[in-house]
């Protein structure tokens, strides 16, 4: 082999290296593929084909939050402003529910929108999602379960300025989700070390509230009355066809409530579940 070709053969080479190293084209996600996804970093989206929740007539109890967020979802279907939505408060009374059961329900009316869930421990990440999904024709709603940030947990200020930071902002095709049990998102222990240290103790409470000033829309979910927990369970037996006396289901279902120390939404489904599997009667 000349020299020529062997200076040929080198170049080839280190082109492929080239090549190999460098990141891969950034290129718009296909949202085609299902109605709901999962976001897996740092590009990939995960399709759902069969999304776990129930329909939004089931929950009982809130009703104010559900119509205030049917509301706000179907706005930004229509292409109107539209708020990013936190709900927090009581464990077990419906927010995750009803943020998956607003998708399905605005689906059914308006052009269809793309729920995309995100992981808690990927929030780092939003802000590569949020520009992926900039380029995107479709309309998306991000969701984030539970979520909430820890002591000298800094990836709230990626959320921060996803949200409504930064030069570009929200993308206008996009709204976010999130549900927690904490209002401000941060523990109060947090915010009071903060206070405590800082040499302006109220502009370290500032920056950690600031975060849930983001959101536009608050609603809160708080523990639900014997009335609206017994009416969760009877809504329950209904849709699911299973019949029984209604003083035995009654008294079964306040027992069971007792048991687990809490009437919720998540109470009153466990004890159809058990309700059911004790007379043989499947779930579909």
């Amino acid at each position: 082999m000349d020299k020529a070709a062997e200076l040929l053969e080198a170049l080839r080479r280190i082109a492929d290296a080239l090549e190999r190293a460098a990141p891969p084209a950034e290129t718009v996600p296909d949202l085609s593929q299902a109605d709901c996804f999962v976001y897996q970093p740092p590009a990939g989206l995960r399709p759902v084909h069969k999304v776990s929740r129930v329909p939004v007539d089931l929950l009982a109890g809130i009703e104010r939050s559900k119509t205030i967020l049917l509301e706000n979802t179907r706005r930004f279907a229509a292409g109107l402003p539209a708020n990013n939505a936190l709900l927090w408060g009581a464990r077990g009374m419906g927010k995750s529910s009803l943020v998956k059961a607003a998708h399905a329900a605005v689906n059914t009316l308006q052009t269809p929108l793309k729920l995309v869930e995100i992981h808690r421990e990927d929030i780092d990440a939003l802000p590569a999602l949020m520009v992926h999904l900039r380029a995107s024709r479709e309309r998306v709603l991000l969701f984030c379960d539970d979520l909430s940030f820890d002591h000298d947990d800094t990836s709230y200020k990626s959320l921060k300025a996803a949200l409504e930071g930064g030069v570009e902002g929200r993308p206008a095709n996009v709204l976010f989700y999130a549900t927690s049990n904490r209002r401000h998102l941060l523990p109060r222990n947090m915010m009071e070390n903060e206070q405590s240290t800082a040499i302006m103790a109220g502009e370290a409470v500032e920056e950690k509230v600031s975060l849930s000033d983001r959101f536009g829309l608050w609603l809160g979910f708080h523990a639900c009355s014997q009335d609206d927990y017994l009416a969760m369970v009877f809504g329950y037996l209904a849709a699911y066809g299973i019949e029984a006396e209604e003083e035995e289901a009654r008294r079964a279902a306040l027992e069971w409530a007792v048991t687990r120390g809490n009437r919720s939404g998540r109470v009153a489904h466990q004890f159809v579940q058990d309700f059911a599997a004790a007379r043989g009667v499947r779930l579909d």
